[in-house]
């Protein structure tokens, strides 16, 4: 019976520290889009071509432009 003495503090230490863990995941946005992150595996090829699109679209600033020129 002295057992239970010891097992309710820690139980309740246990849901304090599953509430503090849910209310740390709803503050930093973990729940926002459940969607996104699953499908997020199947196009990841995607992703990296389109980064890859957007870099050769960005103009070079290194190389001198027309107006440079004479």
């Amino acid at each position: 019976m002295s057992i239970i003495y010891v097992l309710i503090p820690i139980a309740i230490l246990f849901v304090a520290i599953g509430i503090w863990i849910f209310f740390w995941a709803v503050r930093s946005k973990q729940f926002e889009d459940l969607e996104k992150e699953g499908l997020s595996i199947l196009f990841d090829e995607d992703k990296q071509q389109v980064q890859s699109d957007k870099q050769r679209q960005q103009p070079n600033h290194n190389s001198p432009s027309r107006q440079d020129e004479p």
